[in-house]
């Protein structure tokens, strides 16, 4: 069996409690040691309850408003336990376990790896939060091991990103076997026992308003679970994988939430996202087509190009998609210490402004220089 510690903290969905009801199981070290008439705290916004834990260890608060931003917390023989920040749900309720160190609790030898699957848990998710002309993606992947050894796949995991991909970062959080490279995100077996995390981050442009991901896993998905932003009255969802969807608030703004069936190992998942922000594509067509026009015009009365200035723009287009890059990757580490609880919500709010006004500059000069060579591209996406 997983290590419980493994899921201390990790909210669970489920529709055997009444809504907005949220119970706290508080265990030492195995699930059957609970932990009895000890106090639980829940942070809901700027108010704490405390309650105490039942015979079986649960402490349940009931009527917690929809959307509100709660965590759990528990002090055990001087332990310091707390949850994830999670959303009050408006249907069901959550489960969790906070999960004490047992002290007689013996370290066992590290087991040798055994050859074996791993796969992707139903408590992964993909999420888009869409921006000006671009959407920022998220995969936050939960792994597991069900076995008690650590597991060595017959395969890498390993898996490429969507081609225009921009800025493809992994995020704190991610398992230090990790890594990516040239949109590639790899991990290094073998995978202990219980849940290995995989966070990563990246852009995908959206100049005409809509965008289409096709990703495959190198691991089977228990579950599909896709959340996207709504950012107006046009935004929509659309999958022929996801089997129902629905909208609901939260602080930030409207979210859609869309759910599937389980998706085998190396099956794209297909998701198209409209209606995002954008601007129209008609000036850059005049302005395109008055270059043409310009163009031919200097070849017909026999000028000659001025490779300098070629070079020149070349140089600063590259330096343009480097600070491109830098901004957005600014942006995904803004944006997960606001998860984690990091980030001053004052500052968080005028720092991302700031981002995304850079980002837009830089996205409308890339706009205004058209002529830029290919090499010049790849070497501008590469640094």
């Amino acid at each position: 069996m997983p290590d419980p510690k493994q899921m201390s903290g990790i909210p669970r969905p489920v529709d055997d409690l009444p809504n907005g009801s949220i119970s706290v199981r508080l265990i030492r070290g195995q699930l059957s040691n609970n932990i009895t008439n000890h106090p639980v705290q829940l942070r809901v916004g700027d108010k704490t309850l405390t309650v105490k834990t039942d015979d079986g260890g649960r402490a349940q608060f009931d009527k917690i408003e929809a959307g509100a931003t709660v965590r759990a917390l528990a002090d055990v023989d001087g332990e310091h336990l707390e949850s994830q920040d999670f959303a009050a749900p408006p249907r069901g309720g959550i489960r969790l376990m906070l999960v004490a160190t047992d002290p007689n609790k013996k370290a066992s030898p590290q087991a040798a790896p055994v050859e074996g699957e791993v796969k992707i848990t139903n408590e992964s998710r993909i999420v888009m939060e869409p921006g000006d002309e671009a959407v920022t993606v998220y995969y936050l992947l939960e792994i597991s091991n069900p076995s008690s050894a650590p597991v060595q796949p017959k395969s890498v995991f390993m898996f490429d990103v969507p081609k225009d991909a921009l800025g493809t970062t992994l995020m704190q959080g991610s398992t230090p076997q990790a890594s990516t490279q040239s949109g590639r995100v790899r991990i290094e077996g073998p995978f202990a026992p219980g849940a290995t995390s995989l966070q990563v981050g990246f852009e995908i442009p959206a100049r005409s308003g809509d965008i289409t991901i096709s990703q495959k896993f190198p691991a089977p998905l228990e579950h599909l679970a896709v959340v996207v932003k709504k950012v107006n009255d046009t935004t929509t969802l659309s999958s022929p994988q996801i089997a129902r969807q629905q909208e609901f608030p939260v602080a930030e703004g409207t979210y859609i939430a869309g759910t599937g069936a389980a998706i085998p190992a190396g099956q794209p998942i297909n998701l198209d996202v409209s209606g995002l922000p954008h601007h129209s594509a008609v000036p850059s067509s005049i302005a395109l087509a008055l270059s043409v026009v310009i163009v031919a015009g200097g070849m017909l009365m026999g000028t000659r190009p001025d490779h300098e200035e070629q070079n020149a723009r070349a140089a600063e287009r590259k330096r343009l998609i480097g600070r491109r890059d830098k901004l957005f990757n600014d942006l995904v580490r803004l944006e997960n210490d606001l998860r984690g609880g990091r980030a001053d919500e004052r500052k968080y709010a005028a720092r991302r402004e700031e981002l995304l006004a850079a980002l837009e500059n830089v996205y409308g000069a890339l706009d205004g220089d058209e002529s830029s060579p290919d090499p010049a591209d790849r070497a501008g996406v590469a640094a």
